[in-house]
């Protein structure tokens, strides 16, 4: 276990990550390249019922999302790490225009959904994350009410 000033200073890199990576790739001008600095090169995510294995596939992901999600940004609610600033834990709302999300007809409409992200930390990037999101909730308000 490392001492004091290393484990803070790791829980302090662990916090930040996340609040970069949504800062950066999530808020406008949606810098995916921060994809490269911020997360390991073998970066798994588990989101939406979906594994993606890799920084390049991740990054195509990401660039997927956006294209259905348009104008995304996401807000950070809440971040805190583990004591060894191995695990961080994130609280946002991603918020956007409707261009075809959950394979809805792109109909301009806003679009919000809350979610929880718990990453994995090594050599001061993210390297795994789990996503749980409101998608259900968010599919449910678009197709049931009128464009």
């Amino acid at each position: 276990m490392p001492d004091g000033a290393a484990a803070a200073a790791a829980r302090a890199t662990a916090e930040r990550l996340p609040v970069e990576f949504f800062a950066r790739v999530w808020a406008p001008p949606h810098d995916l390249d921060a994809i490269d600095e911020l997360m390991t090169e073998d970066y798994v995510i588990t989101s939406g019922g979906r594994v993606v294995r890799g920084r390049a596939a991740f990054k195509a992901w990401v660039r997927e999302f956006q294209a259905v999600l348009r104008d995304a940004t996401n807000e950070t609610l809440d971040v805190f790490a583990d004591a060894e600033g191995t695990r961080v834990v994130s609280r946002w709302v991603c918020r956007g225009r409707n261009a075809g999300i959950f394979g809805l007809p792109p109909d301009g409409r806003p679009v919000e959904f809350s979610g929880i992200a718990i990453w994995r930390v090594r050599d001061g990037r993210l390297a795994e994350c789990w996503v749980e999101r409101a998608a259900w909730e968010a599919h449910r308000a678009l197709a049931t009410s009128p464009a």
